[in-house]
């Protein structure tokens, strides 16, 4: 699809339809848990493993499939990953047992690690440098969208139709996506077919499911757990065999002379560090909205769009700013943002009203913007062409433990904090453990005690962890300016990066069947 052929808009749109459903799906879940639980009878830990089922999947798949796109073509895996979402979430509506809902989410996060890496290589194919920059903050956007969109529809859906709507509601989604992208979308390629890297395949698979599984389960069994040490120590050394492995392959499956190029290594440890400190933050707003401000789901949903609104003007700001200063002051004025979000929400009251979170949460949003589609903008400009599937897969791998590691560490944070705070002295052991593990559980044990005392402990200690997580963002968020600040190169690398990305993809967007 050439430069000047105006369907390429129409193809990012379908592009953005398909992010948007990985969006909504991030979050619609959470608030269909209590539901699901009562009636499919599940317990904790299988509430746990429909949520954490996915995350495992997706983020351990992610390098082996964005390599399946540059030797089979990224339009027709795209298509075959939404088709396996959208047959996932028909499952997952059917399913009548917990472990049903599970092995659905199995599979959809098998569709999802298909569908993000190569829709992200798809986008320098059909944009110019020029372009490029705009059509990642719509691509980035779309999923943004998506995170308030769960909380909005899954409220409304629960409220009038059965507990598996959340998952029905995805298909007719994926259905105009499919068509939108096999009508719109060119088929590209490697033009080289690498082979399928067996070996590493198997060595990233497993060493990233041990990791994140290890992450997942340290703050549930503590981070001292035989189990969670051995996971973390597996997903360690099988890792470091991965890298071992790649650097002698005769085709490798990880790019690591990526890794010698600072601009790629910074941008991509900012966009890293954003997803992590993104997700925990998104972890936690939804509690401190519900329990503490006291909103239910769908209220909860249209609080968050102003940092979704904060998030487009950072998006719109750097499409207007990328090609006059170059990538890095933009990240380094979004981080300073992003930085201030952070230090003005750590500052929140535990008797305040929404208005100061709006505000926070504009700043932090707008921070996020200015932050990640510059670092994701510059990152794109720097994979070879034939093989931005594969570059895709390893930068969206980084994204999404990145994801995966902020919700265990910032959770544990704020669980520490929480505990240490909440008084519990003279209720009964259990109701006393419940108050203890969450400030929901807090709230349900002084509903059914009436201790009104007891729910403002828990709302104030709950706000209490969450100023020291956003602390310990705005101190994460300083931190990594610097070394961006003091080691990525400016404006004129960014165009010798842009002049060389598009010469590489211009001899190989198009190499279709």
């Amino acid at each position: 699809m050439p430069a000047a052929d105006p369907r390429r808009w129409w193809a990012l749109g379908a592009l953005a339809l398909a992010m948007l459903t990985l969006g909504f799906d991030m979050t619609i879940l959470n608030v269909a848990l209590a539901t699901i639980s009562r009636e499919l009878d599940a317990g904790t830990s299988e509430l746990q493993w429909i949520v954490d089922s996915y995350v495992l999947v997706f983020a351990a798949l992610l390098l082996p499939t964005g390599l399946l796109g540059d030797r089979f073509g990224r339009k027709r895996m795209l298509l075959l990953g939404l088709a396996v979402f959208g047959a996932a979430s028909v499952g997952g509506a059917l399913a009548d047992t917990p472990a049903g809902v599970i092995a659905a989410r199995v599979a959809m996060g098998l569709g999802a690690a298909v569908m993000l890496p190569l829709s992200m290589s798809i986008l320098p194919t059909i944009f110019s440098s020029e372009e490029r920059t705009r059509a990642i903050a719509v691509w980035t956007g779309s999923m943004a969208l998506g995170l308030p969109l769960g909380p909005l529809l899954g409220g409304w859906l629960l409220e009038h139709f059965r507990w598996g709507s959340i998952f029905v509601i995805n298909v007719p989604v994926v259905v105009v996506a499919m068509a939108a992208i096999a009508l719109l979308v060119p088929e590209s390629r490697d033009p080289a077919r690498p082979a399928l890297d067996l070996p590493g395949a198997l060595l990233s698979i497993t060493g990233l499911a041990a990791l994140v599984y290890g992450v997942i389960e340290g703050p549930v069994s503590g981070w001292d757990h035989p189990g969670v040490l051995i996971a973390l120590a597996a997903g360690a050394v099988l890792l470091a065999n991965l890298v071992v492995w790649e650097s002698r392959a005769p085709q490798p499956m990880m790019n690591l002379a990526l890794f010698r190029d600072r601009r790629f290594v910074w941008s991509a440890a900012v966009t890293a560090a954003a997803n992590l400190m993104m997700a925990g933050i998104l972890f936690v707003l939804p509690q401190y909205l519900q329990v503490v401000l006291g909103n239910d789901a769908f209220g909860t949903g249209l609080r968050l769009i102003p940092m979704l609104l904060g998030l487009m003007v950072g998006a719109v700001l750097t499409d207007r700013l990328a090609a006059r200063t170059g990538h890095k002051p933009i990240m380094v004025a979004g981080m300073a943002v992003l930085g201030t979000g952070f230090a003005l929400g750590a500052l929140t009251g535990a008797t305040g009203g929404y208005s100061y979170a709006a505000l926070w949460l504009t700043v932090l949003g707008a921070g996020l913007g200015l932050t990640m589609v510059p670092a994701m903008d510059l990152v794109i400009s720097l994979l070879p062409g034939g093989e931005v599937g594969r570059d895709s897969g390893l930068v969206q791998t980084l994204r999404q433990t990145g994801s995966a590691l902020g919700i265990a560490m910032l959770g544990s944070l704020l669980s520490q904090l929480y505990r240490a705070r909440v008084e519990t002295d003279g209720l009964p052991g259990e109701a006393a453990g419940a108050a203890r593990d969450s400030v929901a559980g807090a709230a349900a044990v002084a509903q059914r005690l009436g201790d009104d005392a007891l729910l403002a402990s828990a709302r104030e200690a709950f706000v209490f962890g969450m100023n020291g997580l956003l602390a310990a963002c705005a101190g994460v968020t300083a931190v990594m300016a610097v070394p961006v600040l003091a080691f990525l190169p400016g404006r004129r690398a960014d165009r010798d990066a842009a002049a060389s990305g598009d010469g590489r993809q211009s001899s190989h967007a198009h190499a279709a069947d």
